[in-house]
């Protein structure tokens, strides 16, 4: 008798509780599409302050693209500028705003990248196309053009603005 008393004060603490979720669910519908898209504007504002403000601290001359990637050309490179499909091996430094070393080439090797493949963020790819052989740029990129919500599941965190000091080797 005892037990079926347990199983039954059970089963009923677990049934109010599960209409409790379900009540908490109701009084919390999911964001629309409206909200969806004034929290992006937010976080693109936010993030445009955080690099403007790193821009200054570092006393660079950076432009901003119509994307929202910032671009400081130091050599443009010979040649032709890179495009889709073409072959690009570079050296480079990819660290945060705060300073915090990602990757380097210095430890990994040149990078080699493929433009227009899925093997890098679109900041990166557009950056790269501002370049020729030889070329050495700076780039800022924003979360949306880079690893957004997730990172990369290692070095960079989620939401992260990366900056990339890159110098594109000779060859193609």
């Amino acid at each position: 008798m005892i037990i079926k008393l347990f199983v039954f004060a059970l089963l009923s603490l677990i049934s109010v509780s599960c209409n409790s979720v379900q009540d908490k669910n109701q009084n919390h519908p999911k964001p629309g599409k409206k909200e969806m898209a004034d929290l992006n504007r937010y976080l693109i504002r936010k993030d445009r302050e955080r690099i403007e403000n790193y821009v200054v601290r570092k006393n660079l001359k950076m432009t901003e693209s119509p994307t929202g990637l910032w671009y400081l050309i130091k050599s443009e490179g010979d040649g032709s500028y890179f495009t889709d499909n073409d072959k690009v091996i570079m050296e480079y430094e990819c660290s945060l705003l705060d300073g915090t070393s990602c990757y380097s080439s210095t430890e990994l090797g040149p990078k080699e990248v493929i433009l227009g493949k899925n093997e890098m963020g679109a900041g990166l790819n557009q950056g790269l196309k501002m370049l020729k052989p030889g070329g050495e740029a700076i780039f800022i990129i924003p979360p949306f053009l880079a690893y957004g919500f997730v990172g990369d599941g290692n070095k960079i965190p989620s939401r992260a603005v990366i900056v990339y000091n890159i110098s594109v080797l000779k060859d193609r």
